[in-house]
């Protein structure tokens, strides 16, 4: 299958990223939006630093790739896939006709190992590669929370990745606060408790909790370390009944526990109100790509039942080390939290979720397409590119257009040296 020798002549790919970029800007919209309603929010704006705007288009496809569930990684990949074996039924054949047999096999393998290199090498480059980061901004009076991340000591993170690298990636995302919750250990909520700013509003305020198991179900527990030395077991990875039940017993103290995912909704025990052990809060995004896949699909049943239970509504990077993107931010209206110490603002955020409830939070979600179901997952690739592009800034708009050009010249200069090359 061949074009028209004038359509071959003209960068088509170029010319669609022109048109896609500018029509976006018809249909442009926030990248932010309140998780629970999708309602537009006027105390937040995403912030993007120069760095981050000079290299638009890895940033935001970057971006893009890190907020992916683990199905639309997985639907991106196939259509990948689709897409190289049509290209092949209507070009590749041809091509590899042309050549000697015992090179058409060689020259297959070839573009297949070219091509996983660089989908390999592009994922590689959005984990473990530094790069400015997008991040959010607040108003004077409210404090953005990530209630969910990890350290080195964590069984599952990344080998190098140190308190002060938490705290470094939370400031660069616009995190006030960020709760250390790692696996088994209290290493590096210690570490980093023994780092801490004196005072709030000066640094990324590192906070201590952990992960355990209560039930089957996977729970973060707020100041555990500091305040609740005895409420797990020998080996920090389940709760204490008894020692929950203890711990709980008095008003206006008991032990915060919120619920992490992947997990059960069906098993989630609520707190019956003061004075009970159970679950306080609830993940509304959790930055895993499993984690934000499930609650994307049951989002609406993790509305209801905070609403019926009285559950706070957070999010949690859920972040081991890999990439520079946060999918979400729990914003808190708690007066005068500058300068706090981390020992009042630790109990000034547990105090206001045990007697706020769902009114205690508001989470703020970056915006990504869901195809997490139905029709809409073999279509991923299109609705998330597109989605994508609407949320750019006209700064990114223009610095895709600058790229855009800058290659296209490049092409031209190609072509002239081709031509050159082939004139007897």
């Amino acid at each position: 299958m061949k074009f028209p020798a004038r359509l071959r002549a003209l960068p088509l790919g170029l010319i669609s990223v022109v048109a896609l970029v500018a029509l976006s800007a018809l249909f442009a919209r926030d990248p932010l939006r309140d998780a629970a309603t999708f309602a537009n929010l006027v105390e937040v704006s995403l912030r993007r630093p120069t760095g981050y705007l000079l290299l638009a288009p890895v940033s935001n496809i970057l971006d893009t790739l890190t907020l992916l569930s683990l199905r639309q990684h997985i639907a991106l990949l196939v259509t990948i896939l689709v897409c190289y074996v049509v290209w092949w039924w209507f070009f590749g054949r041809a091509q590899l006709a042309t050549l000697a047999p015992n090179r058409r096999a060689l020259r297959e393998v070839s573009r297949i190992g070219v091509g996983l290199v660089v989908i390999i090498g592009v994922y590689v480059v959005g984990m473990i590669m530094p790069r400015p980061m997008a991040s959010i901004e607040a108003v004077t009076d409210i404090i953005v929370i990530d209630f969910h991340a990890h350290t080195k000591f964590s069984h599952d993170g990344r080998p190098d990745w140190t308190p002060e690298d938490v705290r470094a990636w939370h400031r660069a995302a616009g995190f006030d606060v960020a709760y250390i919750t790692d696996h088994r250990t209290f290493e590096g909520a210690r570490d980093a408790w023994a780092n801490n700013p004196t005072a709030a509003g000066t640094a990324t305020v590192l906070l201590p909790g952990i992960e355990v198991v209560w039930r089957g179900e996977h729970v973060n527990v707020l100041d555990a370390d500091r305040m609740f030395r005895g409420l797990l077991t020998e080996t920090l990875r389940d709760i204490d009944e008894n020692a929950l039940g203890i711990a709980s017993s008095l008003p206006q103290n008991e032990p915060v526990l919120i619920e992490t995912f992947p997990g059960d909704l069906s098993k989630v025990i609520p707190a019956a109100g003061p004075g009970t052990g159970g679950v306080r809060a609830i993940e509304i995004i959790d930055g895993a790509p499993k984690g934000l896949g499930q609650t994307r699909r049951e989002r609406a049943q993790i509305i209801q039942l905070a609403d019926s239970a009285n559950l706070a509504l957070v999010a949690g990077s859920n972040n081991h080390g890999w990439g520079r993107t946060a999918a979400g931010w729990t914003l808190m209206f708690i007066p005068q939290w500058r300068g706090a110490t981390p020992e009042q603002l630790s109990a000034g955020i547990s105090k206001a979720i045990r007697g706020g409830g769902r009114r205690a939070t508001r989470v703020v979600e970056r915006y990504v397409a869901d195809t997490e179901t139905g029709l809409a997952l073999p279509l991923t690739v299109p609705l998330v590119t597109w989605g994508m592009l609407r949320t750019m800034s006209n700064d990114e708009r223009i610095v895709w257009l600058a790229w855009t050009a800058a290659f296209y010249l490049l092409w031209r200069f190609r072509r002239a040296r081709l031509n050159r090359a082939a004139e007897p």
